[in-house]
């Protein structure tokens, strides 16, 4: 089982060719619908009461064991944001922890066993308080965000420390370890603790970086892009779902998975927030994989 800790979220995004108001987002949304294309997903999460029921249908529906998510008298965590012509930077207007602001989370029991865990770009303490509760993971990666990198990088950092694989976008990369050079970065993750920095480039691609290794995938160039919020979480939900599901932690599974993650996250792009990926198949995600083979072959 992979297991995931993170946001269910609402959220307003604006970008140059669509807008959408409270439409259903958070990392663990976006995370573990795509995981879901590949292994069973629980999510650990919060939300209000003003969540909608039929959004936890729709993951149980996919495979997600919901029986993680609690639900509090807090309005549901609130994200507000937008995208100019460069779609690959999201700028925030606002962010509205809601629960989160004192989630405490909990490891159902069902969980504990979980030989694959992801922690989503939450609290960097709550993603410890995940771990702890997980009796003897084979593989573990995290995620993070600017807002918790600008709140207290030695947090985020304390948790790269207890990870295989550390996950983050460019510009987090750069903040965190205050240099322009991704391939520095990337080795500043390996130093503290990480087996893998995954470094996402968006419609640029992903930077992987091993002690013995440096990877660079291209993104699959898409002439439709609507929105890419969650493109991320997606990438990271394909990336570990597909881990999970072979269970090859070579650096072929590495670089198959990541792979995988690529495809998967183009289509998030291609739709307003949740929608496209929530009626993605493995059909068309084998059509995409192919057509990145071709891509790239030379």
């Amino acid at each position: 089982m992979l297991v995931t800790v993170g946001s269910l979220a609402f959220d307003d995004i604006t970008t140059p060719f669509g807008k959408a108001t409270r439409a259903i987002g958070g990392s663990a949304t976006y995370f573990s619908l795509a995981a879901s294309l590949f292994t069973k997903v629980g999510v650990i999460a919060s939300v209000g009461t003003d969540f909608p029921q039929e959004q936890l249908q729709v993951m149980r529906q996919r495979g997600i064991d919901t029986s993680g998510v609690i639900t509090t008298r807090d309005k549901t965590l609130h994200w507000s944001g937008y995208y100019e012509y460069d779609m690959n930077e999201a700028h925030t207007k606002s962010i509205d922890l809601g629960p989160y602001a004192n989630f405490v989370p909990t490891v159902p029991e069902a969980y504990a066993t979980a030989e694959y865990v992801f922690l989503a770009n939450i609290d960097p303490k709550m993603q410890l308080q995940v771990l702890a509760g997980i009796k003897h993971p084979k593989l573990v990666a995290v995620d993070t965000m600017n807002f918790y990198i600008e709140k207290d990088p030695q947090a985020v950092k304390d948790v790269i420390r207890k990870v295989d694989i550390f996950f983050c976008n460019e510009w987090e990369a750069r903040e965190l370890f205050q240099t322009p050079n991704l391939v520095k970065a990337g080795k500043e993750a390996l130093a503290l603790g990480a087996r893998w920095a995954v470094i996402k480039k968006g419609e640029h691609g992903v930077l992987l970086l091993s002690k013995d290794s440096i990877v660079s995938l291209p993104g699959y160039p898409l002439e439709n892009v609507v929105d890419p919020t969650g493109a991320g979480d997606s990438f990271a939900g394909g990336f570990m779902g597909y881990l999970a599901s072979t269970g090859d932690l070579s650096e072929a599974g590495i670089r198959r998975a990541a792979v995988h993650g690529t495809a998967v996250a183009s289509f998030t792009a291609e739709g307003l927030a949740t929608k496209r990926i929530s009626e993605l198949t493995n059909a068309e995600v084998d059509q995409r994989i192919a057509a990145l083979k071709q891509l790239v072959h030379f």
